[in-house]
């Protein structure tokens, strides 16, 4: 099982942080993870709030791969809406020469609509169309070592990418695919599934066979595993990881229930963003304390036993999976956060990388 590292920067949660705090806590976390064995380092784009806060995940892990010499470093993701392809393809193709063919591509199209609002001229409502026209675009692009498109969005004379790209990105693209139609999308791209760990995974399993159906009918092969993002704590003593553990996760929902305004009635109406209002209504009427639960019962914490177990009871139901757990969120101290994450190493890594 292939098992990541989340980097989320993020200062919701720390009193009195700063933004340069936030990087070097977030860059030890990225070097150990090597370290420690993991296999991956994955990096987050968000931008202007405490939420999260990293503008340009491709150069923060390009000073990731030249500091490292055996881990992959991935995007999750880069949000198409918010780029030019062509400036994407370039950034791309540039890092996994630096990497020496260890990145990972993953893509998005964003949730937030107080992150939209400061993009001059994108509008949220395009966001479904810009990242099917985009993200295509730079797929190809990574196949052919030339960028072109005609769409209503990105007109692009055909275009040579240098550095060319040299290796297939088969089987190394990712994208987020939480509604419907970014299912579809994913598909399309022969992108694995992105997910995130927060709501009841038996309710999720339609969407993933039905990605996995789509895979098969529109690439003629095998879809990959797909990687699902937790939110993980883990200690040794389980009252401790029992006390602490829910604690940090419901700062953490405090932030994405502000960030995303998820409980909201902006979805409604608004293209491509239908699956977000049904859930919006079904939240509110669940409340924060149900949201919690279920994002609780979703997501891996605890003692090292009882996320083995999680991690376990998961792949039973969903099959083979790849992890990315992040350990740096809602408010943890570092040495905490360092202690938990050399902790799932130790105990939890080993058992999940025997699985096949």
């Amino acid at each position: 099982m292939d098992v990541g590292v989340q980097t989320l920067f993020s200062s919701h949660g720390w009193d009195g942080i700063t933004d340069g705090q936030v990087y070097r806590e977030d860059t030890a976390l990225a070097l150990l993870a090597e370290k420690l064995g993991f296999d991956c380092v994955w990096a987050v784009e968000h931008h202007f709030y405490d939420y999260s806060f990293c503008p340009d995940n491709t150069e923060w892990l390009a000073s990731i791969a030249g500091r490292t010499s055996r881990i992959d470093v991935g995007t999750a993701a880069v949000i198409m809406p918010w780029n030019e392809p062509l400036r994407v393809a370039e950034k791309i193709a540039l890092l996994d020469h630096i990497a020496d063919g260890r990145l990972r591509f993953g893509m998005g199209r964003g949730l937030s609509r107080r992150e939209y609002g400061h993009f001059r001229g994108i509008s949220m409502e395009e966001s479904r169309d810009r990242f099917d026209e985009g993200a295509a675009m730079v797929v190809e692009a990574l196949r052919t070592g030339f960028i072109e498109g005609d769409g209503p969005f990105y007109p692009q004379t055909r275009t040579p990418i240098r550095p060319a790209p040299e290796r297939s990105f088969d089987g190394r693209t990712y994208a987020v695919a939480t509604s419907e139609d970014s299912l579809d999308a994913a598909a399309r791209l022969g992108a694995a599934m992105v997910m995130f760990a927060d709501r009841s995974w038996k309710s999720r399993l339609p969407s993933v066979e039905k990605w996995r159906a789509l895979f098969r009918e529109l690439n003629g092969t095998e879809p990959p595993p797909p990687l699902i993002c937790d939110f993980v704590y883990c200690h040794g003593d389980a009252d401790v990881a029992a006390e602490r553990g829910p604690a940090y996760i419901a700062t953490y929902l405090e932030s994405v229930l502000e960030h995303y305004e998820i409980m909201g009635d902006h979805f409604e109406g608004m293209k491509g963003y239908d699956a977000y209002a049904t859930a919006a209504g079904a939240l509110r009427r669940m409340g924060t304390t149900g949201f919690l639960g279920g994002f609780l019962d979703a997501t891996a914490h605890g003692t090292p036993e009882q996320i083995i177990a999680t991690y376990r009871t998961r792949w039973e139901l969903l099959g083979p999976f790849e992890a990315a757990p992040a350990f740096r969120f809602g408010g943890i101290p570092f040495d905490e956060a360092e202690a938990s994450m050399r902790l799932f190493a130790a105990e939890v890594l080993p058992e999940l990388a025997s699985w096949r």
